[in-house]
């Protein structure tokens, strides 16, 4: 499912590194299934050389441009760990994201192997990356902050709409959860299945399908996260909200959307504006088989 994601509202932290609006949180993306940055203005001497990287890692999804080849970095993995444990500290705790649960989770999941060979040197810095297929991956934080609004208890059933990588499928599973994912391109959903499967993710569930459908033989969820901005929240994901479950999604058909948080209750849904995002449309819908 397709997504870019371009938070946008301030918060304390250090300076993310694609498009920097204002003083600002983003996460960022764009044309691509996952992507996304925390970002706010600031003059730091790298600023300019981060939106340079991000806008090409982006223009290479966009243009469908398969980023696996020629930038092959060979690192071990004790190295690997240590960015990684730099990632969480530096850009996901220092901005807020306070869950124990999800920063463990965020620090185990190896990102790196969810990107193309030629990228996994630069799979834990702040912005976004190709995969492939003309998509993204997220940056980290945005991953954690959404993942932290869900509050998810171990045994619960999550869905997600858009599975991209996979990445934010696994940090999910990391948490306990049982994750059923929704992939409206065939071969991203395949290659994204095939991975979790190898690393051990046996608690995920992959289909390729049009995520305005959801899944409704799997319903109820305890929460919903959707990777895509829809111009309305699905009726049918709504549905298969379970009472009292949460439901984190991009809602707009502009060019920047409203990050909402849902909860549903007996008498209804309550809605919560979280921060101004940039998501690509949704892509499904009615019309679409």
């Amino acid at each position: 499912m397709g997504r870019g994601d371009e938070a946008l509202s301030e918060r304390a932290g250090r300076p993310g590194e694609c498009g920097h609006p204002a003083p600002y949180r983003a996460g960022v993306g764009l044309s691509g299934r996952e992507d996304g940055l925390f970002l706010r203005e600031g003059s730091r001497p790298g600023v300019l050389l981060s939106r340079l990287v991000c806008a090409a890692a982006l223009l290479l999804a966009a243009l469908g441009v398969d980023a696996g080849h020629g930038m092959d970095a060979q690192m071990p993995e004790s190295q690997f760990e240590v960015l990684r444990q730099r990632m969480v500290r530096e850009q996901i705790r220092r901005r807020g994201v306070e869950d124990p649960a999800v920063l463990a989770a965020m620090e185990r999941v190896p990102r790196h192997l969810f990107v193309p060979d030629g990228f996994r040197a630069d799979a834990y810095l702040d912005h976004p990356l190709p995969i492939g297929h003309g998509q993204t991956i997220s940056q980290p934080y945005i991953v954690a902050l959404m993942t932290e609004l869900l509050e998810l208890d171990r045994g619960q059933k999550v869905l997600e709409i858009g599975t991209g990588s996979g990445y934010q499928a696994a940090v999910l599973a990391e948490l306990g959860a049982s994750v059923y994912t929704i992939e409206i391109r065939d071969e991203l959903g395949r290659q994204a299945g095939d991975l979790l499967a190898r690393l051990g993710y046996d608690n995920v569930r992959v289909r390729v399908g049009n995520g305005y459908r959801g899944w409704p033989e799997e319903a109820p969820f305890d929460a919903i996260i959707v990777t895509a901005s829809p111009p309305e929240i699905p009726d049918a994901l709504v549905q298969q909200l379970k009472v009292g479950g949460r439901m984190v999604v991009p809602v707009g058909a502009g060019g920047v959307q409203d990050l909402e948080l849902l909860t549903k209750t007996e008498d209804g849904v309550l809605s919560r504006d979280i921060i101004p995002v940039r998501f690509v449309p949704m892509i499904g819908g009615d019309r679409d088989e």
